[in-house]
């Protein structure tokens, strides 16, 4: 994939992802550092420090022969299924906001547009609804002009998503993050990322993988995720014929 391709701060995650991709596992979580000065002002759902001691409840720590559980996450305040993310004030004063979801539908539609945007080639529209309808999370985030209180007609855009596949109990995939290049560089895709890893944790899923374009890498580590921990490879199926 060429550099223009790639997201400021997040790589695409493909449906099948190709050798170059490395696995990525979830091993603790930092902080997010925040947007970008300026006039947006961050709304703040913060994580408490430390809270995973290990990542994988059924996995060995170290190779030791003591399984690492989970913190108890019920002391955690659970994170709204939407809620302002970031918002400024205009001129006129109307109100532009950053809205983070993990409910209601994606329009197939807008998130085709939002691919075009970023250089990703096209799939089939009726693969990306089913790739949708069968995500065990879809986190989005749409753009909202608000002016006295209501949203401005056609004011609601999706700039960014991101999407988790799972088992329900032990296991989750994130697939698919993107941000709208106009939205980029004010740390959207690391929020995005951090509330859909949150969100996960909260259902009590602590094994959280995805694969990165060797590029990005760095960019995930940042966020907690580790390259083949304890030597766990990640393996794909290439037909021999």
């Amino acid at each position: 994939m060429e550099a223009h391709k790639l997201l400021a701060a997040c790589s695409r995650v493909a449906a099948s992802p190709p050798p170059r991709q490395m696995l990525l596992i979830y091993h603790q979580f930092h902080s997010c550092s925040g947007f970008s000065p300026g006039s947006w002002k961050r709304k703040m759902w913060s994580l408490k420090a430390s809270f995973w001691e290990s990542m994988r409840p059924g996995f060995l720590k170290n190779s030791a022969s003591k399984v690492i559980e989970p913190l108890d996450v019920e002391q955690e305040e659970p994170l709204p299924v939407e809620f302002v993310l970031a918002e400024k004030t205009r001129d006129d004063g109307a109100i532009e906001q950053i809205i983070f979801s993990t409910e209601g539908d994606v329009d197939v539609y807008d998130l085709q547009a939002l691919c075009d945007k970023v250089g990703w080639p096209r799939r089939p529209l009726s693969k990306v609804s089913a790739a949708l309808k069968n995500s065990y999370m879809v986190a989005k985030l749409h753009y909202v002009l608000r002016s006295r209180g209501a949203v401005v007609d056609n004011e609601r855009r999706l700039i960014g998503m991101a999407r988790a596949t799972s088992d329900h109990a032990f296991n989750a995939t994130i697939w698919d993050v993107i941000v709208d290049p106009s939205y980029q560089g004010r740390g959207l895709g690391k929020a995005l990322v951090e509330k859909l890893i949150r969100a996960l944790l909260q259902k009590d899923i602590g094994n959280i993988t995805l694969f990165a374009d060797k590029t990005v890498v760095e960019f995930y580590q940042n966020l907690g995720f580790e390259p083949d921990p304890d030597g766990i490879k990640g393996m794909f199926w290439h037909p021999s014929y």
